[in-house]
C-alpha cells in the first residue's frame, strides 16, 4: 500500500540535477512553474473543469491546460514521447495505469509531496500502483424498475432467463464493465475471478439470447430508456443521470461476484512541472474537491471526509462510502496486464461472436 508516512518516490535524475544546481525542475525544463498540463478523459471534461480545475486554479494560482482523449490514445502518446511527456498529471483507469507502469512510463508519488494521501481509504493506496485512486466504479446491473425488481436484477441468472431472451445486453470486454463482468461471472460460476474458461463458456451460452454487446455508455443507456432491454451489466455511474431524470431505471450490485475498478492520478516520468503536479493531486484528493467531484461529475469519493450526494447513496448504498465493506474487490493489475490481450482475443471468438 502507498505509505502514508515515508517517501516512496524515486527522485528522477532531472530533479536531483536541478536541486544541486539550485533551481527547480520546472525552471530546468524551461516551462512556467505556475502552469501544468492535465491529461484526462474526453467524457466528463466540462464537469471536471467545473468541479476541480477551476476551483484549483482559484485556490492556488496555478494555470491548468487540459488535454483529453481515451485511455489507449493518451497512453500511446505518452509512450511515443520517450521520456519527454506533454502532460504533468494523467487521470487514467487502473488497467492502463498498470500497463503504463509495465512500460516504465510513470513515477511514484510520496505522502511528503502529497499530504492528502494520508487521508484516503486504504483501497485507494494499493501498492500495485504508483499513483492513488481518485474515484472508483462499481460493476452491477442497470435495470428497468418497471420490468424487474432489485432481487431479480442482482442475480446473474437473469441473463440466462429465457423470459428475457433478446431483452438483455452485455458489455464488450473493451469497456470498464467488461472485465469486471467477466470476473464476476468467473467468481460466481467458477473457481475465482480469473477462471476465464468458465466465464466464457457461461457467457457464450447466454450470447444467442443477448440483444447486443455494447461498447459505450450511450449505447446501453439508450437501449434501456427506449425499452429495448430490461437489464445490462454496467458501472454504477451510468445510473446517476438516469435516476435524476426520472427514468424507470436503477442499478443494483450483484449478489455474488462484486468487483470494482479505480481511476488513478499518475505522474509521467519526465513531467516538467512536478511541484504543480503534486499540488493538483493533493487538491483533487482533498475532502473539498472530492465532495464537489461527487456532486458534479458523479465520482465516488476515496477521501472518507467527503460528503456523499443523495443520488450516489441512492444508487450504490453503503458502497458509495465504503465499497470494501459492501463486498467489492479490485482485480490484480499484474494478472490483467499479463493476460489482457489473450482474453480480449478469446472474448471476440468465444463469446461476442456467438
Amino acid at each position: 500500500m502507498l505509505q502514508r508516512h515515508r517517501v516512496i518516490a524515486v527522485i528522477t535524475a532531472t530533479v536531483v540535477t536541478a536541486a544541486v544546481a539550485g533551481c527547480s525542475a520546472d525552471d530546468e525544463a524551461g516551462g512556467s512553474p505556475n502552469t501544468l498540463v492535465v491529461s484526462a478523459f474526453s467524457f466528463g471534461s466540462e464537469e471536471l473543469q467545473e468541479a476541480v480545475i477551476k476551483p484549483f486554479e482559484k485556490a492556488t494560482g496555478y494555470t491548468v491546460k487540459l488535454d483529453t482523449g481515451s485511455n489507449s490514445e493518451r497512453l500511446t502518446q505518452l509512450q511515443l514521447a520517450n521520456g519527454r511527456p506533454d502532460s504533468d498529471v494523467m487521470l487514467i483507469s487502473d488497467y492502463y495505469a498498470a500497463l503504463g507502469q509495465s512500460k516504465d512510463l510513470f513515477q511514484s508519488i510520496s505522502a511528503d509531496d502529497v499530504p492528502n494521501l494520508g487521508k484516503l481509504s486504504d483501497f485507494a493506496l494499493d501498492d500495485k500502483y504508483l499513483g492513488p485512486a481518485y474515484t472508483y466504479q462499481l460493476d452491477g446491473t442497470l435495470y428497468r424498475t418497471d420490468k424487474l425488481d432489485a432481487k431479480e436484477a442482482a442475480n446473474w441468472s437473469v441473463y440466462s432467463d429465457k423470459k428475457y431472451a433478446k431483452k438483455t445486453a452485455m458489455p464488450d470486454i473493451s469497456v470498464t464493465a467488461g472485465q469486471l463482468t467477466v470476473s464476476g461471472i468467473a467468481d460466481t460460476y467458477g473457481s475465482g475471478p480469473y477462471d476465464i474458461d468458465t466465464a466464457y463458456k457461461t457467457m457464450a451460452s447466454w450470447a444467442p439470447n443477448t440483444l447486443q454487446f455494447y461498447t459505450s455508455s450511450t449505447e446501453v443507456t439508450n437501449l434501456l430508456t427506449q425499452g429495448e432491454i430490461v437489464a445490462a451489466p454496467a458501472i454504477s455511474a451510468f445510473a446517476t443521470d438516469l435516476i435524476k431524470s426520472g427514468e424507470p431505471v436503477s442499478w443494483v450490485a450483484p449478489s455474488k461476484g462484486k468487483y470494482m475498478a479505480t481511476n488513478r492520478l499518475m505522474i509521467p516520468k519526465g513531467a516538467e512541472h512536478l511541484k504543480a503536479a503534486y499540488a493538483f493531486i493533493d487538491y483533487y484528493l482533498s475532502a473539498t474537491a472530492q465532495t464537489k467531484a461527487a456532486e458534479v461529475i458523479g465520482d465516488m469519493p476515496v477521501n472518507p471526509e467527503a460528503k456523499i450526494p443523495d443520488v450516489l447513496g441512492k444508487v450504490a448504498g453503503k458502497a458509495a462510502s465504503d465499497p470494501v465493506a459492501a463486498g467489492f474487490q479490485t482485480l490484480d493489475p499484474d494478472t490483467i496486464v499479463d493476460h489482457r490481450d489473450d482474453w480480449v482475443d478469446r472474448f471476440a471468438r468465444e463469446v461476442s461472436s456467438k
